[in-house]
């Protein structure tokens, strides 16, 4: 009954979803286990370029189970878009499951995300706005609504009039906005949960059931490693646990840590990030512009550009410890094929002082510099390779080099975004 786990190790935008679509033909379950549509999969297969923010990447195989899990924060208006557009593809739903634990944006999550963000001015987090701060605070709050309450118009009436209250003198007398009314919310939210009905499950019992039956399941992540709300660049995290222990402990889909067989974590051949927070390896010259334009680094989410840098492994180590990775999965490395050289961050200093570790302080780590390594490039295509010692010497020294800085094997590495771009280092697994 194995079990394997996908995270991404840098702080998201790694190319998770490219990865759990590759790695999903050879499983049976493919489960999301956190976040919501804040997060965004990009997958190129033969029927096209698909951008999934909630439905799990293995829904373009028609014999695999695809769960949503009791972890992943739903927008209902969204997750109906992304099903039309599939469906509109003939891709089809019928193995796609909700968990019936899982929580519910609201609208007034969704007002409470641009308006909480614009009260902070200066401070603000530079969220997606997609309401799902707000409504991870409502869940640990107690006062969320879940998919089983969303389904049933009683349940859900009576739910909705003990928080709606709370929530319109909130906007009111805090952010001095209009209420929301009832029934409009009340109307539109029933509706949405009888279309969702037919797809709600207990999901944690049908993961047990299908390792019961010795069936592979694989666990897709969301965001990245140094986005989780403990082990991250607090305060400028994600409000889930996009880490591996959100899959291992069962709070995103309902098994024990000891049911994991297998943590696989995806890295970016070079380093990206989103909004706001330190990001030490960050090249802000023509360099950055360069890496931004080469491998189109804008969000598959919210269109914004991403800041880019050279490949941190200092970062990379602490992820791949607290993730307790058993492999690496290296994408994007022909992003880098015209570079004559490239850079590996492998140390911090602080005026002029090593620093051992990934800093926990926010601000030791926006004063930290990085200490490069520089290594030749290969100047020449390699999108077309798929047996790695086919690639140049030179990427060849630089896949190695990243493992050994990282302390971690590089399983997979991908030439490109399509399925078949890929190169399997260590056995086709």
């Amino acid at each position: 009954m194995p079990v394997t786990v996908v995270i991404g190790g840098q702080w998201g935008d790694e190319g998770k979803g490219r990865m759990v679509d590759l790695l999903a033909q050879d499983v049976q379950v493919v489960a999301r286990y956190s976040a919501g549509n804040n997060a965004g999969h990009t997958v190129v297969n033969p029927i096209g370029e698909f951008r999934l923010h909630l439905v799990p990447a293995g829904i373009f195989y028609g014999d695999k189970t695809c769960l949503i899990g009791n972890g992943v924060v739903i927008d209902p208006k969204v997750l109906f878009e992304e099903i039309d557009d599939l469906r509109s593809h003939g891709v089809s739903l019928e193995r796609l499951f909700i968990s019936d634990r899982s929580h519910i944006i609201m609208p007034y999550h969704l007002l409470i995300d641009r308006l909480d963000e614009e009260l902070r001015g200066p401070a603000a987090i530079g969220t997606t706005m997609r309401g799902v701060g707000p409504v991870f605070v409502d869940k640990v709050g107690r006062a969320g609504i879940r998919m089983a309450d969303l389904i049933k118009p009683s349940a859900f009436r009576e739910r909705l009039s003990l928080v709606l209250p709370y929530k319109n003198a909130v906007l009111q007398k805090l952010y001095g906005a209009e209420p929301l009314d009832f029934d409009e919310v009340y109307e539109t939210y029933s509706d949405y949960g009888g279309r969702l009905a037919p797809f709600v499950r207990d999901t944690s019992a049908m993961v047990q059931d299908a390792l019961e039956r010795g069936e592979h399941v694989l666990l897709e992540g969301a965001q990245g490693s140094l986005l989780d709300l403990d082990a991250g660049t607090y305060e400028y995290v994600t409000s889930s646990v996009p880490s591996s222990a959100a899959a291992g402990a069962g709070i995103g889909i309902g098994i024990g840590p000891t049911q994991i067989t297998r943590v696989v974590g995806v890295y970016k051949a070079y380093q990206t990030r989103v909004g706001a927070g330190p990001m030490p390896t960050e090249l802000t010259d023509e360099m950055g512009d360069l890496l931004r334009e080469k491998g189109w680094e804008y969000g598959a989410t919210t269109g914004r550009p991403r800041r880019c840098g050279w490949f941190d492994s200092v970062a990379a180590r602490y992820t791949v410890r607290f993730n307790g990775l058993t492999a690496a999965l290296m994408t994007r490395l022909d992003v880098l094929d015209s570079f004559p050289t490239i850079k590996i961050c492998t140390a911090y200093q602080v005026d002029g002082v090593p620093v051992e570790s990934f800093p926990a302080s926010l601000f030791t780590l926006a004063r930290c510099e990085p200490v490069y390594e520089e290594m030749p490039g290969w100047q020449q295509e390699t999108k077309e390779i798929r047996r790695f010692q086919d690639l140049p010497k030179e990427a060849q020294d630089y896949v190695r080099r990243i493992e050994q800085v990282m302390g971690c094997p590089i399983d997979i590495v991908s030439v490109g975004p399509e399925r078949g771009q890929t190169i399997f280092v260590r056995g086709n697994n």
